[in-house]
């Protein structure tokens, strides 16, 4: 795995290449935020992953996210925010971030946060030629190794890897009412401990693209959480 991180603290950078190393990953390091966008653009196919901290010279972390977005939906983005900037990871994950992680944070939290997201970014893949859909309802067909989505006879497409796994999440159990708290465990694959606006940043993007296909499946259930339902009955 190669990933760009754009981060303007070079002792912070000497610390986790240590750690990096030692997962094997391959590591690009850019100093400086109008650099590490022309990096990133100069050769996107070379990234499996974007680690971007908020707070960078000539241009910050938000602007870099939206560019990149711009280039590519599914590229995984992990930004890095000070403890006390929670406008800041609202306003990353509205423009695409899939996961942020707070300074001061230790080098084994920010691997193990690459890996969850990783794993759900890459998905189980499967090699055989005969694809059948994991999940299918009335409207809906997924798939977790292909992360193909079709939304009422037609592909849905440039989905995050997160708003894939909260999709995937809700349609695998049609109907039912998952917590805020619910889906940051099982989608997050750790807990945000209360941090529900990760939670609803997320819907509202993935919303946005949904209504592109067709009718909304994602309900609010208000006190409760969210649910998904394509059958196009009230309860």
């Amino acid at each position: 795995m190669h990933i760009l991180m754009i981060e303007d603290n070079e002792s912070v950078c000497e610390m986790i290449e240590m750690f990096f190393i030692k997962e094997d990953w391959e590591i690009t390091f850019v100093h400086n935020g109008k650099k590490g966008l022309e990096t990133y653009k100069d050769n996107p196919e070379t990234f499996d992953m974007v680690i971007l901290d908020i707070m960078l010279p000539d241009m910050d972390g938000i602007t870099i996210c939206r560019e990149i977005r711009k280039e590519s939906e599914s590229m995984p983005i992990l930004m890095l925010t000070a403890k006390d900037s929670e406008s800041d990871e609202v306003i990353g994950f509205e423009i695409g971030a899939d996961d942020y992680v707070t300074k001061p944070f230790s080098p084994l939290t920010l691997v193990a946060r690459i890996k969850s997201l990783m794993r759900r970014t890459l998905g189980q893949t499967d090699s055989s030629e005969d694809t059948e859909y994991e999940i299918e309802t009335e409207h809906l067909k997924m798939d977790r190794g292909t992360r193909e989505v079709i939304l009422y006879q037609k592909p849905l497409e440039n989905l995050t890897p997160k708003e894939f796994d909260l999709l995937y999440t809700l349609a695998n159990s049609p109907r039912r009412v998952f917590s805020r708290e619910q889906l940051l465990q099982l989608v997050w694959d750790y807990e945000y401990f209360g941090d529900e606006r990760t939670v609803d940043a997320h819907i509202k993007k993935l919303r946005q693209k949904l209504l592109v296909n067709g009718p909304q499946v994602i309900q609010t259930v208000w006190g409760v959480g969210y649910k998904f339902d394509d059958t196009g009955k009230i309860d």
